[in-house]
Formats: C-alpha cells, structure tokens, sequence
C-alpha cells in the first residue's frame, strides 16, 4: 500500500509519472495530423487538405483518432522511460561533468542516440498496430479486406500474432532503430541548445518560462523529423504490408528503390509539411507538460527546484 508514495518520492519516480503527462499531452495534442501524415506516406496523391476533408466526409471527424488507443495506452510508460533512458545515458556519455551541472551537449546528444536504439523495442509494436489502424478505412473492395477490418488496437494485434507470429509484431524494427537513433539524438539536442539560447542559463537554474519550453521543444520535434523523414517513410510502407495482402516490398533497399523508381524522389519527402506542423504542436506540449509536471512534482515533495538534465 506504500508503493506509490515511496515511487512518488523517488527521483526516478517523478521522471516517471512527469514522462507521462508528456506523452499523453503530445499524443491528444497531435494525433488527427499524425493520422493525415500516415495516409499521405502510404497514398500515391493527395495534399494534406484534400485527405482531411475526405476522411472527414467519408469517415467522420473520430476517423483521426483512429488508432490512438494503440500509443495512448502505451505513451505513460514509453515517454517515461524514455526521459528516463536519457537522464542516464546523457551522464553516461559525459562522466566528466559534474553532478550539479547538465551534462555536456555531446553527452546530450549521444545520450539521444542510444535512448532512440534502446525504445525502438517497445515502440515497433505500437506503430505497427497504429499504422494499420490509420490506414484501414471503411470501404473495402475484396472480402479479404472485410474480414481483417479491425474495431480496435487489440484486434489487429491478435490478428498479427495469429497470421504472423511474435515475429510479425516487430516488421520494420530496423527501420525504426535507424530511423529512431539518430533523430533522437537531434531531438535532445536541440531542445537543450534552443532553450539555452532563448533563455540563458536555464540548463542549470530549470527557470525557462512556458513560451520557452514550446519554442525549444517544438523546434526539437521538427529538427528530429525533418532528419529522419525519408526513412519514416519507408517505415510506414514497410509495416502497412500484411500477410493477407499482396508483398510490395521485399525490404528496406527494395522498398525505396521501387518508391522513388515510380514516384520520384519527391516521394520521400511526401507529407512532411504535416510531420512538421504536427511535430511542433507535439513536442512543444510533450516538453512543456514534462518540465511543469516535473517541477510540481519536486514542489509538491520537498519544496526543492527541479535540477534539469
């Protein structure tokens, strides 16, 4: 009966349940554009206009939020763990600094990298079941398609499992990590650069205001994507294959060689405009809601600032 004051009072506690509220904040604040961006990953044509109001006649407006129970139910423990996975690795990689300051910006960015790597793991999954959703709509053309319409996140996961195996829940995990390690490497580091810029000092006094917090983050999210966008692209129709559909890829090469062979080069960059304005609407409030969590969480415990890292 004692766990979750002592889990509370713990620093790792607070990183924890401060991760949360971030993740929760980033994936309501962003979803219906994460939704737009999917469709435009995996379509031939379409601007970001044309495929919302199309959803929006055909499906309804909570056709954009299909799909999100898959990463809500999940983003508590993913985002903590990533803050957290970072907290360590960013000291790791600067051992040199001392305890009282933030670490390094090398160690910051290294930190990124591995924090991307290691949550690979748990987020192929997620994004696999969440692109099958975002792409499911409701007019299907061959009784195949009908019989593998899913109502929910748990549905397509039992569907993978019994089609594919365990094996089939982690199709386009390389992509990701390669996607995922470096972007998170830009990610943090530009948080932490830009919001030392806009506010300096901050790093070690935690004393940015709220329009710092969205600024810096908001930033970060887009440095993040805008580097890793060509491969998230690739990811997206490499996991949108199923065993009950015809094969479009073969892999990684094979995928990108037949993308850019039939649609260009334009096509890996296609729906970036909306990964951008989405990113920065996200991560803006995933930073901000961490950082203000964090602070009344510390505030609440001991009276102490929160020390930044």
């Amino acid at each position: 009966m004692d766990f979750w004051p002592e889990f509370l009072a713990s620093s790792w506690g607070k990183e924890f349940v401060a991760g949360g509220f971030g993740g929760i904040a980033g994936v309501i604040s962003g979803y219906p554009l994460d939704t737009i961006r999917i469709r435009q990953q995996n379509s031939y044509s379409g601007s970001a206009i044309s495929i919302l109001r199309g959803v929006v006649a055909t499906e309804g407006p909570f056709a954009l939020y299909r799909g999100m129970g898959a990463p809500l139910a999940s983003v508590t423990f993913q985002n903590a763990m990533v803050f957290q996975i970072y907290a360590i690795l960013s000291r790791a990689f600067d051992s040199s600094s001392s305890p009282k300051d933030p670490p390094s910006f090398k160690g910051v960015a290294l930190g990124g990298v591995g924090t991307g790597a290691l949550q690979s793991v748990l987020l192929t999954p997620v994004e696999l079941i969440k692109i099958r959703l975002q792409l499911q709509t409701k007019s299907v053309t061959n009784v195949n398609q009908a019989n593998n319409t899913h109502n929910g996140p748990i549905s397509v996961a039992k569907n993978i499992l019994k089609a594919e195996g365990l094996k089939g829940m982690y199709r386009g995990f390389t992509i990701t990590v390669l996607r995922d390690a470096p972007a998170h490497g830009f990610y943090f580091w530009t948080y932490e650069y830009m919001r030392e810029q806009l506010h300096p000092g901050c790093r070690k006094t935690g004393q940015e205001t709220l329009n710092t917090m969205l600024i810096a983050g908001g930033l970060a999210g887009v440095a993040s994507w805008v580097s890793c966008y060509p491969l998230d692209v690739m990811k997206t129709r490499l996991q949108s294959q199923n065993e009950n559909s015809p094969k479009r890829y073969n892999g990684i090469v094979d995928c990108f060689r037949k993308s850019v062979k039939q649609e260009g080069y334009n096509v890996l960059w296609r729906g970036l405009g909306t990964a951008v304005a989405r990113a920065f609407v996200v991560n803006g409030a995933i930073f901000s809601a961490y950082e203000i969590a964090l602070r009344c969480l510390f505030n609440n415990g001991n009276g102490q600032p929160k020390e930044t890292v």
